[in-house]
């Protein structure tokens, strides 16, 4: 055994074995306890035969925290290498993708809807809205501390009428200082802290600016008739002749308001142009000062922080300058002294050559505003060419050239009659007129027309309504038709109430907002109003309405939510399906989405219509998804026996996967602004369908 014990520490040695000293004891310990006459017994080494790479493995294995050193040496193995090169691709890739799906998206995004477009537009005429210092004049003030009540009403977007520094003549409409506020309104600041108050609630502000005309008492024209210096063509004038003590124009170019257009000024001797009144002297717009001058005050206002203009009268700003004699629309009264604006054919003094490159001048000086992401700044032109649809077109300018984003929209208000087929017959007009890519709009009411419940009757309100709001298009909304206010009586309208005669006819419909049934109708707090309250005030004001879910201000609110969730209501196709005496019916649908809206609406008296029979593969059920007749909403009703009565309005609300206007038989009878698709399984909208 001795023996064998000797012979393991050579056996080791002779191997290459690696001598451990793990164990070895302290020498000097050793020299004290270990008596030296043993050593030959116990060996002080103990060799082992182990791999010296298999040890180095062994020790230097990752761990969390390692220095770099031991991490490089991992680094190049294969199972970390191929490891980190396959994370790296799969990145490129994933990043690559990315980018590809992104720009693939955006491309077949469609154009978002801007802010003109996604809302309607509230248009409040100032003077009528709310007094906030109870002199009986509404104020700016007013308008700020009523912002609530469309934000209420589910709209974002407000039209103020003018409100310019001026004699009030015309109402406001001839203005004295374009860079001022009338005191009657307010201030500047009120009118800044306004603009604020309408951004801090997500609202967009839209103003008026009549540039035809100013007031007679403007400071450009107090200069012009003194003949000083660049203001002496501000305006147009020309030679006229006296004989016994009366005026001889030169021609006969009549006003709107009647009467000639020319009036002689005692302080220059000449007479000067007006297509309105005589207190509001047109601006020569061949003179490129002029032009500038507008051009300087449409940017005063867009710095203010003004998010869009209306631009009303532009076919009056150019005229012609040879000064030829208008044909008469009855030519057996040529060389009859004609007084009548309606009985000339205004062939010389309106939508002249060169008009509407005034406008793209409008457009180019707004376009330099839009510039700023989310501040795209409207343009809207109010001329209402009522017998030339054609001239109405042009203002939307060319494929090339943009001019208004849309020309405001009167054929709602301008029908003669109503039925089912003139309410057809006023859609379709604009509809198939309107060039291609373009924005439809549609009004039913405005401060210079009746409103709806005195011009057609009150049962039509909510219909008409109905109808405003489920159209393609934007809407417009003049103050109080949410409530359905009358006109007032004209009786109770007289001078006293406005220093103008020929716009006393146009006061009716300019009657106080009416709030709630306190006195004054919560208008002002003052003892009188500027013009009287109507008498209906108790029964039809906002605060009554609100509490009421049958009222006409709750089914303008459920119309207006309807329109702005549903998809198929903001941008989708609308279709004719049938019109007669009594109903308009038309559907709303979208690519993509099998949900369909249906619109029957009555503008006579009684119906029964069989839908199905007119539409293939129309379901034989529909829900009542609104009517005008609150109750009835959330009913089933047969498609082959809709009844309606006289002013009822349905919106039904089916499935199907044939949408109208695929089908042959309604070819030319469907219209699309900005197309869109719906893909159900992404949740989004394309434009390739």
């Amino acid at each position: 055994v001795e023996e064998e014990a000797r012979s393991l520490p050579m056996e080791l040695s002779e191997k290459g074995g690696v001598e451990n000293n793990g164990f070895v004891q302290n020498e000097a310990f050793e020299d004290k306890n270990t008596d030296t006459s043993s050593e030959e017994e116990v060996p002080k080494t103990c060799s082992v035969d182990v791999d010296p790479v298999a040890v180095e493995e062994t020790v230097l294995k990752p761990y969390a925290g390692m220095p770099k050193e031991v991490l490089l040496r991992f680094s190049s193995q294969a199972c970390y290498r191929v490891t980190r090169e396959i994370l790296f691709w799969l990145i490129i890739a994933g990043s690559v993708a990315l980018v590809c799906a992104t720009i693939a998206i955006i491309a077949l995004s469609p154009k978002c809807l801007d802010w003109w477009q996604a809302s309607p537009i509230y248009q409040i005429y100032p003077r009528s809205f709310k007094d906030s210092n109870m002199d009986g004049n509404g104020d700016l003030k007013g308008i700020q501390e009523k912002l609530d009540h469309i934000v209420y009403l589910n709209i974002k977007t407000v039209w103020i009428t003018s409100f310019f520094k001026s004699p009030l003549k015309d109402l406001g409409y001839g203005a004295e200082d374009f860079y001022d506020i009338d005191p009657i309104f307010g201030s500047m600041r009120d009118f800044e802290n306004l603009i604020a108050a309408i951004h801090d609630k997500g609202l967009k502000v839209i103003m008026d600016l009549i540039p035809n005309h100013t007031s007679d008492k403007h400071r450009w024209f107090q200069l012009s008739r003194n003949r000083t210096g660049k203001y002496t063509d501000y305006y147009i004038w020309q030679d006229c002749t006296q004989a016994a003590g009366s005026v001889i124009p030169p021609n006969n170019w009549v006003s709107v308001f009647g009467n000639s257009s020319w009036q002689f000024d005692d302080v220059r001797k000449q007479c000067y142009f007006h297509q309105f009144g005589k207190e509001q002297p047109d601006l020569n717009f061949r003179n490129l000062a002029v032009q500038q001058e507008i051009q300087d005050i449409i940017k005063f206002w867009l710095g203010k922080g003004v998010d869009g203009f209306s631009f009303g009268a532009v076919k009056f700003l150019l005229e012609a300058t040879h000064l030829r004699d208008e044909p008469p629309v009855n030519k057996s009264q040529n060389g009859v002294i004609i007084t009548a604006y309606s009985q000339l054919y205004h062939d010389y003094t309106t939508t002249q050559v060169g008009l509407h490159d005034i406008i793209r001048g409008f457009r180019h000086t707004m376009n330099q505003f839009s510039r700023e992401p989310g501040r795209y700044r409207f343009m809207g032109t109010d001329d209402d060419e009522k017998e030339d649809i054609e001239a109405t077109m042009m203002y939307y300018g060319t494929p090339f050239i943009q001019e208004a984003d849309f020309p405001f929209n009167f054929n709602l208000i301008n029908m003669k009659n109503l039925s089912g087929n003139s309410i057809f017959e006023a859609v379709d007009l604009w509809m198939k007129n309107m060039p291609a890519g373009k924005w439809p709009n549609w009004a039913v009411g405005s401060p210079n027309a009746a409103r709806i419940s005195t011009r057609i009757g009150k049962e039509y309100v909510n219909v008409m309504n109905m109808l405003l709001l489920t159209l393609p298009g934007t809407p417009v909304t003049y103050y109080g038709e949410e409530i359905g206010m009358e006109d007032i009586v004209s009786e109770n309208v007289s001078e006293e109430h406005v220093n103008s005669g020929p716009v006393v006819t146009t006061l009716p419909e300019k009657s106080p907002m009416q709030w709630d049934g306190e006195v004054n109708a919560g208008f002002t707090e003052g003892n009188s109003s500027w013009l009287p309250v109507n008498s209906d005030y108790q029964s039809v004001n906002v605060e009554i309405q609100s509490t009421s879910s049958n009222s006409t201000l709750s089914l303008y609110r459920a119309l207006t939510l309807l329109r702005n969730n549903e998809l198929p209501m903001n941008r989708g196709w609308m279709c004719h399906i049938w019109n007669d005496s009594d109903v308009f019916v038309y559907v709303r649908e979208l690519d993509g989405l099998d949900r369909v809206f249906m619109m029957v609406l009555n503008f006579g008296q009684e119906s029964t219509v069989d839908l199905k029979a007119i539409v293939p593969n129309l379901p034989s059920e529909a829900v009542i998804r609104l009517s005008t007749h609150f109750s009835n909403a959330g009913e089933v009703v047969n498609t082959k026996l809709i009844k309606t009565e006289m002013g009822e309005g349905l919106v039904l609300e089916y499935k199907t996967a044939k949408p109208v206007h695929t089908m042959e038989a309604f070819q030319g009878k469907c219209f699309v602004a900005e197309k869109a698709c719906y893909s159900k399984a992404l949740d989004l909208l394309y434009v390739n369908c």
